[in-house]
């Protein structure tokens, strides 16, 4: 189906049906993973874009203008807005802590969302369709691959220095034989106990279906007496 020149309310109701069907779809990927955009604000996006869309498509001149008739606004910049719009809910969604960024996905998704609600309110149901099927491909299946490609990932260790016995250097030598390298941050004086504790970046590269560092932390556990182990990276699902 394309955009016709005069939309009757049964095209409108297909339109707004299949913008429905794809924000929930789409939706309950997202809220079956515990992210901010989830079954209804995916449905919300694409139902906007989608009505604004219809609403470009109704005021849409289809015929020429007088040489002494009023300027005719551009009514396809309605949607071009509400994709300007969409810009700013993305830009909520996506938080940062540190070097650790969450929420692009979900950012993305909307935007996804908000073209795949343009297409439907245009007409254009064959290309709405085959982007709902590609972006519900992208969120389930290639996620499996995707936590499967090896990436760097970092985090901050702070150890207690019992007895002052491990050098500043000497914890990348033991943990590098792991696959894992450190670098020294920084060193404190508990006032409670008096006792020195080291502050460290720890830097690895492994894919996340291996799952967190076990090895690491039992190791920092046994030798070094660890006090915290943050992750300061993290993939965004």
């Amino acid at each position: 189906m394309t955009m016709p020149l005069h939309p009757t309310w049964q095209d409108i109701a297909i339109r707004l049906a299949l913008t429905m069907i794809a924000g929930a779809l789409v939706g309950l990927n997202r809220e079956s993973r515990g992210h901010a955009a989830g079954f209804r604000t995916t449905i919300l996006v694409s139902l906007a874009a989608c009505v604004a869309m219809i609403q470009a498509n109704i005021l849409l001149s289809v015929g020429g203008k007088a040489a002494d008739s009023f300027s005719v606004m551009d009514v396809l910049r309605f949607p071009l807005g509400v994709l300007t719009g969409v810009g700013f809910i993305g830009g909520g969604a996506i938080l940062r802590r540190g070097d650790l960024v969450t929420g692009v996905t979900t950012a993305a998704t909307l935007w996804a969302m908000t073209a795949i609600g343009l297409c439907f309110g245009g007409g254009q149901l064959g290309v709405g369709g085959a982007a709902t099927v590609l972006a519900l491909f992208t969120l389930w299946a290639l996620k499996y691959l995707d936590m499967r490609v090896p990436r760097g990932q970092r985090a901050v260790a702070v150890v207690e220095n019992v007895g002052g016995g491990l050098g500043l250097t000497e914890l990348d030598a033991l943990i590098k034989a792991r696959g894992y390298k450190a670098v020294f941050l920084g060193k404190r004086r508990e006032p409670q106990n008096d006792r020195p504790t080291l502050s460290y970046e720890i830097r690895w590269t492994r894919a996340e279906v291996a799952g967190p560092p076990a090895d690491l932390i039992e190791m920092l556990e046994d030798r070094c007496s660890l006090i915290s182990f943050e992750m300061t990276s993290g993939a965004d699902r």
